[in-house]
């Protein structure tokens, strides 16, 4: 084994480099640790190191990409919050004990764990979460230089999916919902669902009218590290999109406790209201933690536990960890799937990038769409106004702070994009590029399946779409609206009209079959409103001209 570290151009040292982060960093060398294990970007948690053998002494590898980073727009937000919490977590590593090779680099991360494998005996690392990122170190696996063990992070194991749900589509969360809550006994007494009822999920869908009040959001502390890594983002990646306040945002050990204090905080009230939508609260009584989670700074057990060991009505708890439990189901489907590979669905080509300039590639590649929409994502999802205030204040918040709960990404954002026929791996991008907490196994599922209707039936009976009624309901968006939300709004226009356009793709689908008589009931007067509608938005938005009321003040005169 060599006794120090040669990189060449392009890959240094962290702890050479002068700053905050590198002159808090020991020098480590190769003798420094019998064997070296990788830990990915989102493997933030020495819980990791827990669930190997206690016998030689490890330390630990971590890894800064530019490479990676520049793959897409990712949000400076998204960037800033994974490249603190990563530093901090190496000075917590060092701080147990641990040897950590830091290492800055312009090139892949295969790459860079080639070159570490040259200088050590036995290079090991954790499966990865991202199906990217496991087909990026195939090779190393295949040739016996990186051996990979089972990632520790999950609260399932693949048996329960596959026995419950199957390895082929259709696939449907009841089932694995179940499977789940009978092999862990959460909320179960004996094999019977505590209150009756696996899902109180129709009691938690209140809207908030300003009472019960709302906590304020923590603010974190903002050391050194964090003013280091916002400068870094500012000046190496001053051409992605929103901007980086670290303050908002836990990246330090300390911080960890105060996410988790918060979320116990909210939870009482998170069950009746998360499904409400609010501009006086962008998250209301959202726990926050998917960021956390998803980088496994805190793991989902953890999270688990505070829910189960809380004094929070019952209705709450059991929605938070239907929450938990969904991720696990969404991570099942991609990795079964091959990230939606092996089954048979009308596929096309996209523009990749989500029209975020200097990142727009055109990829041949096929990619699921079963209505077979193709329009471009309107530059409204990056922040140029619509005229439409459910729309703008949503993508506002993502470009504000990369977040918004998991309603206003389904009933405003997705429901808007499908009501336009935008191309659905366009908005995939924009989701995976312009939110923090967004990896793969996580927004490809709930956007191509969920948010979208490109993967059919595969994942949900029928389309989440909805006219203007759902977002007046839920929201207090169209109060501050010029649009009037049943006598102007054109949301509910384009809501039948593209329930008329994609008929056919619904025919024989009983969820359907109240929507396919209602359409049928229109008059074809009607029709052609609708469809004069759509044009109407369509060009507007193409054309980033943002929506006005007719001076008629009626729904009718948008055709």
């Amino acid at each position: 084994m060599a006794t120090v570290w040669c990189f060449p151009p392009g890959t240094v040292l962290a702890s050479t480099i002068d700053g905050p982060f590198g002159s808090a960093l020991n020098p480590v060398g190769p003798a420094d640790a019998e064997r070296w294990v990788w830990l990915a970007y989102d493997q933030q948690n020495s819980a990791f190191l827990d669930a190997l053998d206690h016998g030689p002494r490890r330390g630990v590898v971590l890894i800064e990409s530019t490479n990676k980073a520049q793959q897409q727009p990712f949000h400076k937000q998204k960037l800033g919050v994974l490249l603190s919490n990563q530093r901090h977590f190496a000075l917590e590593l060092q701080a147990m004990g641990v040897p950590v090779l830091y290492l800055q680099t312009r090139q892949s991360y295969a790459d860079v764990l080639r070159l570490v494998g040259a200088f050590v005996d036995g290079l090991e690392g954790f499966e990865p979460a991202e199906r990217s990122l496991r087909l990026e170190v195939e090779a190393l696996v295949s040739e016996g230089q990186l051996a990979l063990h089972p990632h520790p992070g999950w609260l399932t194991e693949r048996a329960w999916f596959t026995q419950s749900v199957g390895q082929e589509p259709p696939f449907r969360m009841d089932a694995f919902y179940r499977r789940v809550r009978q092999e862990t006994g959460w909320l179960m007494e004996g094999d019977k669902p505590l209150g009756g009822k696996y899902s109180f999920d129709g009691e938690n869908r209140l809207p908030w009218k300003g009472d019960p009040p709302c906590p304020e959001l923590p603010t974190y502390g903002f050391d050194a590290v964090d003013e280091e890594v916002e400068v870094l983002v500012r000046t190496a990646f001053a051409h992605h999109p929103g901007s980086v306040d670290l303050s908002k945002h836990a990246t330090s050990v300390a911080d960890l406790d105060q996410a988790m204090a918060f979320a116990a905080e909210v939870l009482p009230h998170f069950g009746p209201y998360e499904d409400a939508m609010s501009e006086q609260n962008r998250g209301l009584f959202h726990s926050r933690l998917a960021t956390l989670l998803n980088l496994h700074r805190i793991m989902p057990a953890q999270a688990v536990q505070m829910a189960l060991t809380s004094n929070a009505p019952h209705n709450s708890v059991e929605g938070f960890v239907r929450q938990l439990i969904w991720r696990e189901y969404v991570h099942h489907i991609h990795e079964v799937t091959d990230g939606f590979r092996t089954f048979d669905e009308h596929r096309q080509p996209s523009l990749r990038g989500a029209r975020w300039d200097g990142f727009e590639r055109r990829d041949e590649t096929l990619h699921p769409n079963h209505l077979k929409q193709g329009r471009p994502l309107p530059m409204a999802y990056w922040g140029k106004s619509s005229g439409l205030r459910c729309l703008d204040a949503n993508v506002a918040a993502v470009m504000e702070e990369g977040w918004t709960h998991h309603i206003p990404r389904l009933m405003v954002l997705s429901n808007f994009a499908n009501l336009l026929d935008v191309d659905p791996r366009e908005l995939t991008d924009w989701f995976h590029a312009a939110f923090i907490d967004a990896y793969d196994w996580v927004v490809e599922p709930n956007v191509l399946g969920m948010g979208t209707f490109a993967l059919g039936t595969a994942m949900m009976t029928k389309p989440y779409v909805a006219g203007s009624a759902y977002i007046n309901k839920m929201s207090d968006h169209c109060s501050s609206c010029d649009f009037h939300p049943k006598k102007t709004c054109p949301i509910t226009r384009l809501y039948w009209a593209y329930l008329n356009r994609h008929l056919a793709a619904f025919e024989g689908n009983h969820r359907m079959a109240i929507a396919r008589k209602n359409v049928a009931r229109r008059s074809d007067e009607e029709k052609a409103m609708d469809a004069a509608v759509f044009q109407k938005v369509q060009v507007a938005m193409s054309s980033g001209v943002a929506l006005r009321p007719t001076a008629e003040g009626d729904l009718r005169s948008w055709s």
